[in-house]
């Protein structure tokens, strides 16, 4: 068994996917339309196979998101080394995007930082 995809409600359809897109080396799908309900998503498919499901509608309720809440934590992406995570890093809060922890090792023995995507939706950058 394997999870087949991870879906995340989005403001901004066009924004997020190219976030992913651009610093995260995803492909994305053309757009899906259904037309009586507004609702519109996108498939962003990693190199090792991984999918992201982005999705909007015109009646989403756009709530506060705290740090620290149930539900979804964060999105956790391998990049394969401590400099990769250094550089991404780097990268995203040049480009304003707001780093929360790291570039740390954590008790737990990963080396990672975490950051907030466009929509203030946690992404945890690891080196494992």
């Amino acid at each position: 068994m394997r999870i087949e995809h991870v879906a995340l409600y989005v403001s901004d359809l066009e924004r997020a996917r190219e976030f992913f897109v651009r610093y995260f080396g995803g492909s994305s799908n053309a757009l899906y339309h259904n037309e009586k309900t507004g609702f519109r998503s996108y498939f962003i498919t990693f190199s090792d196979g991984a999918r992201l499901e982005l999705m909007t509608r015109p009646d989403l309720v756009l709530e506060e998101k705290a740090l620290h809440r149930t539900g979804y934590a964060h999105l956790a992406f391998s990049l394969g080394g401590k400099e990769k995570v250094d550089a991404l890093t780097e990268q995203l809060r040049a480009a304003g995007y707001e780093v929360t922890s790291g570039p740390r090792t954590t008790g737990d023995g990963y080396y990672e930082s975490c950051i907030l995507d466009i929509e203030g939706n946690r992404i945890e950058l690891t080196a494992n």
